[in-house]
C-alpha cells in the first residue's frame, strides 16, 4: 500500500446527535461544513494551519485531531506515514454539541483514504469503525459520513448504521450559545441506571422519530406531523439530568416547546436544535439575549473527497 495522491481535500458536515430520545444512537447531518486540504510531502513533518472556529486553540501539530485520525487510518490501511501541510477551514463551533470532533475524525480518516486512493481498503464500514473507536460512540460519526438522518448501534464491538432520507418537513434551526460545554462534563451528570418506565418512554419516542425521519409515518387518528414530531422529540433519559450544567439551554428548550416547537438539546449541548421552522419573532427574541440562530437544512450526502488539482482550491 502506498500514497498515490499529492493534493487531497475533504469537507465534512456538522451533525446533531440524540435528537431528543435517541441517546447515543440517532443523528442528523447539518448543512454547515468544515473543510480540510492536505499537501502530502516527503518525510513525516506536520504543519497545520487553522482558520475559523478554534483558530488559536486547536493543535497545529501531531496533536491535531484530524492528523491523529489520518495517521491511525494510514496505519490500519498498511500505508506509510507521510509529511503533510494541512489547512483546516472550520465553520462548526467547538464544544457546542454540533459534532466538531466527529467532523475532524471523519475528515482525517477520509484524507487517508484519498491519499492512498483505495476505497476498497478504507471502506465506509471501516471509516465508521475507526471513527467510533476515536469518538467513543457512532451517533455523530454516522451522519457525518452518510448525510441525512442516521440510526447507529454497536453489536459485539462493531458499529453499524442505516441512513434515512429526511422529509422536507424537517427544517432544522440551531440556537448556539456563547459558552462551551465539554462532552465529558455533560456525560458525567448522567445516572448509571434508569427505570424501565423511563426506558420505555424513550424507546417508544425514538421509534416514532425514526418513522417520522423516514417520511413513512402515518398517524392512526388525527395527529398532524407537527403533533407527532413534538411527541417524538421528548426525552427523559439525559436532558433533564444535564440541566444544572447548561441551565440556559434547557430553559430555551422549555420555552420553545411551550411555544409549540419541537426542540431538543443538540448532542451533549449546549446548542439547542429545533427540528422544524421557527417563527422569525422567536428567532429575534433568542438573538436579543445572545443566542446565534442558524437555519440549516439536512444534506442528503455526507463527507466528500476532492483529489488532485481541484483540492488546491480549498
Amino acid at each position: 500500500m502506498r500514497v498515490t495522491e499529492e493534493f487531497v481535500a475533504v469537507r465534512v458536515p456538522a451533525t446533531s446527535a440524540n435528537l431528543g430520545p435517541g441517546f447515543d444512537s440517532m443523528g442528523l447531518a447539518l448543512n454547515l461544513w468544515d473543510e480540510v486540504a492536505v499537501h502530502a510531502t516527503s518525510g513525516v513533518h506536520t504543519s497545520v494551519t487553522v482558520e475559523g472556529e478554534g483558530a488559536g486553540n486547536v493543535a497545529t501539530g501531531e496533536d491535531n485531531l484530524v492528523v491523529q485520525a489520518m495517521r491511525l487510518a494510514l496505519d490500519r490501511a498498511g500505508a506509510p506515514q507521510i509529511g503533510v501541510k494541512m489547512r483546516c477551514t472550520n465553520r462548526i463551533p467547538h464544544s457546542r454539541g454540533m459534532g466538531s470532533s466527529a467532523s475532524a475524525i471523519v475528515a482525517g480518516i477520509l484524507l487517508a483514504r484519498a491519499l492512498i486512493g483505495r476505497e476498497d481498503v478504507l471502506t465506509d464500514e471501516e471509516v465508521l469503525m475507526i471513527g467510533t473507536e476515536l469518538e467513543g460512540h457512532p451517533d455523530n460519526v454516522a451522519p457525518a459520513i452518510a448525510g441525512g438522518a442516521t440510526i447507529a448501534w454497536v453489536d459485539n464491538g462493531r458499529p453499524a448504521a442505516v441512513s434515512l432520507s429526511v422529509p422536507t418537513a424537517i427544517a432544522p434551526v440551531v440556537f448556539i450559545p456563547d459558552f462551551e460545554l465539554a462532552t465529558e462534563k455533560a456525560r458525567s451528570a448522567l445516572p448509571q441506571v434508569v427505570t424501565h418506565t423511563d426506558a420505555r418512554f424513550n424507546v417508544a419516542r425514538a421509534a416514532l422519530l425514526s418513522a417520522l425521519l423516514s417520511g413513512q409515518a402515518r398517524s392512526v387518528g388525527q395527529a398532524s406531523f407537527h403533533d407527532l414530531l413534538m411527541d417524538a422529540t421528548a426525552d427523559v433519559l439525559h436532558q433533564e439530568y444535564r440541566r444544572e450544567a447548561m441551565e440556559p439551554s434547557l430553559a430555551l428548550v422549555d420555552w420553545l416547546r411551550n411555544a409549540g416547537i419541537a426542540a431538543t438539546v443538540s448532542g451533549a449541548g449546549p446548542t439547542v436544535l429545533a427540528m422544524e421552522t421557527v417563527p422569525d419573532e422567536i428567532c429575534q427574541d433568542a438573538r436579543s439575549v445572545g443566542w446565534k440562530v442558524m437555519t440549516l437544512d439536512v444534506p442528503s450526502k455526507g463527507a466528500a473527497i476532492t483529489r488532485g488539482r481541484l483540492a488546491k482550491l480549498y
